[in-house]
């Protein structure tokens, strides 16, 4: 390939799992690149989710806690510290299938690959589907929330909704009500899709109660989450809900759409790793919530970087680059 140097590593992604990544191989001394990603209003942007969070207080280190914008500044700084490089630009294609891998960002269709590496960490995150409903993107981290275990401690003795009828959507309900003052599960149908054992603890659960074949219309607030206007899919009757706190979880797809074709996934789309973070091709790896469906954790995300950097490091020293 004409003009285009091999990197050692290329790190496709910017949330937790990606700049810890970047700060484990620039201090492996494999001068990451890092494609970060472009601002958007979800999960794929730089950052991830994080940068659509107010405070978080489970990540350890921070005792008073730190605002989710912030710790993903810190994280970038970090990393640049090392010497890793960051591009702010989203990656538009991938060729996986000769090395060293290509790495296109802009038009896809350009015949010349805008970087090369021998060795490639895929961190492109999840995101979280959301109703799109007026109000929810301003009251994102201000009582509107995808992450109950991120989340829920804010809501102590609040009245609390949870969208969504699945094994999700339960889980999330049971534990929101070790906090709440009641938790009011929301689902569009009028039975839940979650398995039999989880709908049976919610229904005996003295403080969560059901309100069937309804939709989120409206998110309501000013610089806080007050309540959520309803309709009924039976009756058309609309409604109002005050809520101290919202949740949605109604499922997550990870941004694995570049990767089809090359990298194994699952039925839900999350890449698929084995022997830590690696895949189904060799010298390319996978961290964070693109093949994370179950804990979706900052630092779950960021331990997982960590193992993909050191995997990639001993992979690199076991080939001729």
């Amino acid at each position: 390939m004409p003009g285009v140097e091999p990197r050692e590593v290329i790190i496709i992604g910017s949330g937790p799992a990606g700049l810890t990544a970047a700060i484990y191989c620039a201090r492996a001394d494999l001068h990451p690149l890092v494609l970060e990603g472009e601002p958007s209003s979800n999960s794929d942007q730089p950052g991830g989710q994080l940068m659509l969070t107010t405070e978080i207080e489970n990540f350890p280190g921070f005792i008073e806690g730190i605002m989710g914008p912030e710790l993903m500044a810190n994280f970038r700084a970090q990393a640049q510290r090392f010497g890793a490089e960051i591009e702010t630009v989203k990656v538009s294609r991938v060729d996986l299938t000769e090395r060293p891998f290509k790495v296109w960002v802009g038009d896809p269709s350009q015949s010349d690959p805008t970087y090369s590496a021998h060795s490639i960490i895929v961190a492109t995150g999840a995101r979280s589907l959301m109703l799109n409903v007026p109000g929810e993107s301003e009251l994102l981290g201000h009582g509107v929330s995808t992450c109950a275990t991120c989340d829920g401690f804010f809501f102590r003795n609040q009245p609390i909704a949870v969208i969504g009828g699945g094994d999700s959507a339960v889980e999330e309900a049971l534990f929101l009500a070790k906090f709440a003052s009641s938790v009011t599960l929301i689902h569009r149908r009028g039975e839940l899709r979650a398995s039999k054992i989880m709908q049976d603890r919610a229904r005996a659960h003295e403080k969560i109660s059901f309100l069937w074949n309804s939709v989120v219309t409206e998110v309501i607030g000013d610089s806080r989450l007050r309540g959520l206007s309803l309709r009924n899919t039976v009756t058309g009757e609309t409604s109002t809900l005050e809520v101290g706190g919202c949740f949605i979880a109604i499922g997550h797809s990870p941004n694995t759409d570049l990767f089809r074709g090359q990298l194994n996934l699952d039925d839900a789309g999350y890449l698929l790793t084995h022997e830590g973070s690696r895949t189904n091709i060799a010298g390319v790896f996978a961290c964070g919530d693109v093949q994370d469906s179950n804990y979706r954790q900052a630092i779950t995300a960021a331990g997982s970087g960590c193992m993909a950097a050191i995997d990639a490091e001993r992979y690199l020293e076991g080939v001729s680059v």
